[in-house]
């Protein structure tokens, strides 16, 4: 399960809407003696594109580096799907399998075909995805 706070639920959400036309991307992290993730870094999206996303490497090792300075632990990556529903794409899951090979990280979506955006969340290990339930606490 992934539980987000209120405040981190709607940063995600917010960063979503302002990347358009683009995909937008970024990290979850908790503390490390907390189910409850805490902290969300909004990250370029070195693709620059509405169908992609790629996690700027400079920005991805900051985020890290603070991360480990404030005792956090990264749970999860956060991307937008700007036309589609929050659903893993076949895109998805292959950089999924590269990036993460183990399955440690959870994967957000946020779909933005609908008025009302949706957001999602999957494990995704060895090529099959598993949809985690999402709670927004307070």
């Amino acid at each position: 399960m992934l539980r987000l706070s209120g405040e981190v639920y709607a940063r995600v959400i917010a960063h979503a809407l302002t990347g358009l036309p683009n995909e937008a991307c970024g990290l979850l992290a908790r503390p490390e003696e907390s189910e409850s993730v805490t902290r969300f870094f909004p990250v370029r999206n070195a693709a620059e594109s509405s169908q992609i996303y790629r996690l700027d490497d400079a920005e991805y090792l900051q985020v890290e580096r603070t991360a480990d300075e404030e005792g956090l632990a990264l749970v999860a990556v956060m991307h937008s799907h700007t036309h589609t529903t929050a659903y893993p794409s076949p895109t998805d899951v292959r950089d999924a399998t590269a990036f993460d090979p183990f399955g440690a990280l959870l994967y957000v979506i946020v779909s933005l075909k609908d008025p009302e955006p949706s957001l999602r969340c999957y494990r995704i290990l060895d090529g099959h995805i598993t949809e985690e339930p999402v709670a927004v606490e307070g």
